[in-house]
């Protein structure tokens, strides 16, 4: 792989942080981050990182939620599931301090979870074959322009990492309000070979399930957006 290949793969598109932290905000990444962040020797990207060997809490069930903003979805998984592994990536600094922020408030136990601040694609790329049960994709950086559609992190690239990671029957599951982005995945998707659709109606994709859990993103919604998608796929 040339420099320029390596150094493509592994950019992050986008500003890191937003309004400037508060000194309890700075205390979390100093004291709590480090406690539960994946370290970077172990993102080999070579498919050995075995998600069981992170955790304390011996679980069968891990959960991978990609690009989790503020965190309120992942912090109810951990409250509904406790007995779940969880990881979560975020590069974006004011929504890891949000995250932690509510974990370490609410005191939710921190053996069943850890974190990267950073890219998560090298992540997948690190993770063992058949070892992840739920990905979850909420509302991602649409990339309106078409000159950077090749940004857009569901594509047939990762499908297949995220096809290798799950383990048979794992769901990938995805969400968005923005219209072309919502044709866009059902589309990479469903081209894919690895992944069938499981929606049978129309309901079963534009009204949200009775167990789903609202983000604050979905009641303020983004440019170019109509109403939420709830997009459920299984690995074949």
């Amino acid at each position: 792989m040339s420099s320029e290949t390596q150094n493509q793969e592994w950019r992050f598109y986008g500003r890191r942080s937003g309004r400037k932290l508060n000194t309890s905000r700075k205390a979390l990444l100093d004291e709590i981050l480090p406690q539960l962040s994946l370290s970077t020797d172990s993102l080999t990207k070579d498919a050995t990182l075995a998600p069981a060997s992170l955790f304390e809490n011996k679980s069968e069930k891990t959960v991978l939620e990609i690009g989790f903003g503020n965190g309120e979805h992942l912090a109810e998984m951990m409250r509904r599931s406790p007995e779940t592994n969880f990881i979560g990536a975020e590069p974006f600094i004011n929504g890891m301090t949000a995250f932690l922020k509510e974990i370490i408030d609410d005191e939710l136990p921190l053996n069943n979870i850890r974190v990267h601040m950073d890219d998560a694609i090298p992540l997948v790329k690190s993770l063992s074959d058949n070892s992840i049960d739920e990905i979850y994709v909420l509302n991602p950086d649409p990339w309106h322009k078409t000159r950077h559609h090749q940004r857009r992190i569901i594509n047939q690239d990762n499908l297949d990492i995220f096809a290798r990671i799950l383990k048979p029957k794992g769901k990938l599951i995805m969400t968005t309000d923005v219209v072309n982005l919502i044709e866009w995945m059902v589309t990479e998707a469903s081209l894919h070979p690895a992944f069938e659709w499981t929606a049978k109606g129309a309901d079963d994709w534009r009204v949200a399930r009775e167990d789903w859990i609202p983000t604050r993103y979905e009641t303020k919604g983004a440019k170019g957006a109509d109403h939420m998608n709830y997009l459920f796929f299984e690995k074949k």
